[in-house]
């Protein structure tokens, strides 16, 4: 097993203010933007590169010198621009729905559906696309173009991402000549819905692995502060039943910040996985939004609701294990700091028992470890007739990393 050396906790208030700052800059300057991620789960990534100084390196990232053309880059942006065209009136339909119910601005959020179609349109010119938690279309293009990459063979493939804030994003790919990199064109939309380049950008690529899962994993040589060490496409689909129980049931859930997903537990020995930090993902999966503390403590009333409906476990046990105050009937509350790229699951197959109850395969993805399959849970849940449901049980196996170590 590779052992993993762990990232320190993120600050995050310090994190949120970079966040805004770069983001700022960003919008004022017009500079490239470089961040693509799918699937999953996890923070706001800062959305500009800056200098190695603001790094804490001292000295300037060396600009990537273009293995395409300039031909080459002008006809991409203009295949880029004519994709974004023939999606128009998608977006335009968008952008009018918007407008009625928030009055008129640049941006707006694309649903699921909404994002689906436009995949599904540019997959009708022939390109490939994505979104976040939807198959990629025309998949097998990126497959023969890593066949090729691994063959030595010269050859290049444009990942369109439409990107749920309503841009879209072209990505190429270039091998050439033993050189690896990426060529990015950001897409935003002018006053009367046209399309026009928001920026574009070159990086050179360390190393690109296609997993047995279908994960796309690609490293760049210049990491962005704050970003990914490595980024990543879910290449091969996943099936639509597959999709709706990881967002139903493992999405949000971490296994990094307390110790339901990195445990063998069950109902005998529940108290085990009993801190104060699990509560706050818990309550968000509960109630469908964030949970407002009062002065740093949980009326008992709430906290009790919400972990005897997701857990095994009774008042008692929270009350014994959990930190609860007699005197306030409260419990305290422990916020959960951001981690730098952490691992996330995803349910590769399920059973559903006769009982009612569905025996979860969630395998842990982890880009950071050029790992689609770190380990393996058998989560077992127990859905409710009022759409609620219950944990019941974890088992973790180790497979390709060692299992995480929570606080």
């Amino acid at each position: 097993m590779k052992k993993i050396e762990w990232p320190e906790k993120t600050k995050g208030l310090l994190l949120l203010l970079l966040l805004l700052f770069v983001t700022a800059a960003f919008l004022l300057k017009e500079e490239p933007a470089y961040t693509l991620t799918t699937e999953e789960a996890r923070e706001p990534e800062a959305l500009g590169a800056f200098d190695a100084e603001a790094d804490g390196t001292g000295s300037e990232a060396a600009e990537a010198v273009n293995l395409l053309t300039e031909e080459e880059q002008k006809q991409l942006q203009k295949e880029a621009l004519e994709a974004a065209e023939y999606c128009r009136e998608l977006y335009k339909d968008i952008r009018a729905t918007e407008r009625e119910s928030e009055g008129e601005n640049n941006t707006f959020l694309l649903t699921r559906e909404q994002q689906t179609a436009i995949t599904a349109r540019l997959g009708e010119l022939g390109l490939v696309s994505a979104a976040d938690n939807i198959n990629m279309v025309n998949y097998e293009k990126v497959e023969d173009f890593y066949a090729a990459y691994q063959e030595g063979k010269d050859a290049l493939i444009t990942i369109f991402y439409v990107d749920p804030e309503g841009g879209m994003s072209a990505l190429t790919f270039v091998y050439r000549k033993g050189g690896l990199q990426t060529h990015f064109t950001a897409i935003g939309w002018d006053e009367g819905g046209t399309p026009g380049i928001r920026g574009s950008g070159t990086n050179n690529l360390k190393e690109m692995k296609l997993t047995g899962k279908g994960y796309l994993i690609y490293t760049n040589e210049e990491v962005v502060a704050h970003g990914n060490l490595r980024e990543y496409f879910r290449v091969k689909p996943l099936s639509g039943e597959c999709r709706k129980l990881t967002e139903t049931y493992v999405s949000g859930l971490s296994y990094v910040d307390y110790k339901l997903l990195v445990t063998d537990w069950n109902s005998s020995n529940v108290e085990e996985i009993l801190t104060p930090s699990l509560f706050e993902d818990l309550y968000r999966i509960y109630y469908g939004e964030n949970v407002k503390p009062e002065r740093d403590r949980i009326p008992a009333d709430i906290y009790e609701e919400v972990m005897t409906a997701c857990l095994p476990v009774t008042p008692e046990q929270l009350r014994q294990h959990c930190g609860y105050d007699e005197g306030s009937r409260s419990y305290p509350y422990e916020k959960i700091l951001p981690r730098q790229h952490p691992p996330f699951g995803e349910v590769v197959d399920y059973t559903r028992n006769a009982d009612g109850t569905i025996t979860l395969i969630v395998d842990g993805v982890w880009p950071d470890y050029n790992s689609d399959c770190a380990f393996t849970n058998r989560l077992l849940v127990q859905p409710q007739k009022d759409g609620s449901f219950r944990y019941l049980s974890n088992s973790i196996e180790e497979k390709e990393l060692e299992i995480p170590v929570s606080d």
